[in-house]
């Protein structure tokens, strides 16, 4: 496979001709005469570069971005004292000048002609990556073949967005050290950038030419405006709708053919980037994490698919683990959340109950009732047990007009109170489900009309559902975060009272 290298992969994400490089020439490491001496003469010669990472400034679309990539050729893409010198220094530019970071590693790791002192520098790399994202600036990396060893273990593996090289080697320990060390192959398809998908380890697997589209659509997001915000007018509620009762809502909550997060994206929203599992080697087909703009306003967006909670499996711990990685990345770059609600519950089995399912719901909430970002969530059908409270306590919380909150799936509480699943239409009316009740007792603030299904007018639907959010998410950019919470907390803690 045709590889570019890293002035090829540049040119090919940049805006053309407006790459300028940052780099000065590097202080040589080597000893006048040394073997070493002559591999970093042989390196520069044959490769064409000065060390094996370049650093500098682009144009993404028109956005200004700082870029550091490797350049495999050159030792390997090894990372001595050098190199990381030029690292830091350019990921401390970035902070300083409140650049985003597109981080482009092509690597074997440390530098063994260096050894500790080698070693030792990717401290101070993931130092600066560190203070990067703590200054709430985006970070995106493209990992690509090979990136193994310390790089992955540092500056490789922390962007808020990361997308992979098609068959790309990606791993820890490169299989060529391992079979040495252990005098047999490292198992084959393991270190393998689709794997890694599989996985959730990275976002996504795309050639260069669309790593540009989606940095492009991320950063649109990421780096989008939250201060003067138009605000439309007020979204129409439900006057003159036709109401149904709490059975009827619940029955329309669940036809095949109603919108769910998906659609939602895909209909009225803009700037949709997908992002793939925790980051941490564990994915959930059911909950979605995505980057998005609803009209002008921007928000991480985690909600749970319906769909593929009842084709593939239910919502299991490792999706509410997905969903607090979107609850960090609000938190960290200042974005607005907005949560789905929209499942049957939570998986019941031995593998949910050890993969520790009541803890991360706890979590959930606990991360959520505090976030300082703005918050929104939206129930949007099914809203059953413990897996919908986990997105619950929002700041706004809107209901699409069939939507609904109970404890238990009607029908199981009709089973704890009658020994019988034939009562749910009664349990549903008696619990105050449905989203008029639910308003009425101060869990939900406004309600999304159907008219008189959302299932009949998908578009129109989306349309309106989004209208609402992008309404929501404006006022609450409008409020302080010290206010913002406030309220949420005295929300929550007068529930009921």
């Amino acid at each position: 496979m045709n590889r570019p290298d890293a002035r090829t992969l540049i040119g090919a994400v940049l805006d053309p001709g407006s790459w300028q490089s940052w780099d000065r020439p590097p202080a040589d490491p080597a000893e006048p005469g040394s073997d070493y001496a002559e591999e970093l003469a042989a390196a520069r010669a044959k490769s064409g570069y000065d060390e094996s990472v370049i650093s500098g400034e682009g144009l993404l679309a028109g956005r200004r971005v700082a870029v550091v990539a490797c350049e495999f050729s050159f030792l390997a893409g090894s990372i001595g004292v050098a190199a990381a010198e030029r690292l830091t220094a350019a990921i401390e530019r970035a902070t300083a000048e409140r650049l985003p970071l597109l981080a482009a590693p092509a690597s074997g790791g440390t530098r063994m002609q260096e050894g500790a002192l080698a070693f030792t520098q990717m401290v101070k790399i993931t130092s600066a990556v560190a203070a990067h994202r703590a200054a709430g600036l985006p970070y995106v990396v493209y990992l690509r073949h090979p990136t193994t060893g310390g790089v992955l273990a540092s500056w490789g593996s922390l962007g808020h967005v990361t997308a992979a090289e098609p068959g790309a080697l990606i791993g820890f320990l490169g299989p060529r050290v391992f079979e040495s060390l252990h005098g047999y192959p490292f198992p084959e398809g393991v270190q393998v950038a689709e794997n890694l998908f599989a996985n959730g380890l990275v976002d996504a697997v795309v050639s260069a030419e669309d790593a540009r589209k989606i940095a492009i659509r991320a950063l649109a997001v990421l780096c989008a405006p939250r201060d003067g915000l138009r605000r439309g007018p007020e979204p129409a509620e439900l006057d003159g709708v036709q109401r149904v009762d709490a059975w009827d809502a619940i029955t329309r909550s669940r036809r095949d053919d109603r919108p769910g997060v998906r659609a939602l994206l895909k209909l009225g929203a803009a700037d949709v980037t997908p992002l793939n599992g925790t980051g941490e080697g564990e994915n959930d087909p059911g909950l979605l994490l995505a980057l998005a703009r609803f009209g002008t306003a921007p928000a991480i967006v985690l909600g749970q698919d319906r769909r593929r909670q009842r084709a593939e499996a239910p919502l299991g711990p490792a999706g509410l683990r997905v969903a607090r990685r979107g609850m960090r990345l609000a938190s960290e770059l200042g974005l607005p959340l907005v949560t789905v609600i929209d499942t049957a519950g939570a998986a019941l089995s031995k593998a949910a109950e050890e993969g520790g399912l009541a803890a991360e719901i706890a979590r959930c909430l606990a991360d959520l009732v505090v976030l300082d970002a703005p918050t929104v969530c939206l129930l949007l059908g099914e809203g059953a047990g413990g897996a919908a409270l986990a997105l619950l306590p929002a700041d706004r919380v809107l209901a699409a007009q069939h939507g609904w909150l109970s404890p238990l799936p009607p029908e199981g509480a009709s089973a704890i109170l009658y020994r019988s699943v034939d009562f749910a239409p009664e349990i549903a009316a008696a619990q105050g489900v449905k989203s008029t009740d639910l308003k009425r007792n101060g869990v939900v603030d406004r309600i999304v009309p159907e008219f008189p299904d959302a299932a009949y007018e998908p578009e129109a639907f989306c349309r309106r559902v989004a209208a609402a959010l992008e309404y929501e998410i404006i006022g609450l950019l409008g409020q302080t975060p010290a206010g913002r919470l406030a309220a949420r907390l005295s929300r929550y803690r007068n529930l009921g009272r």
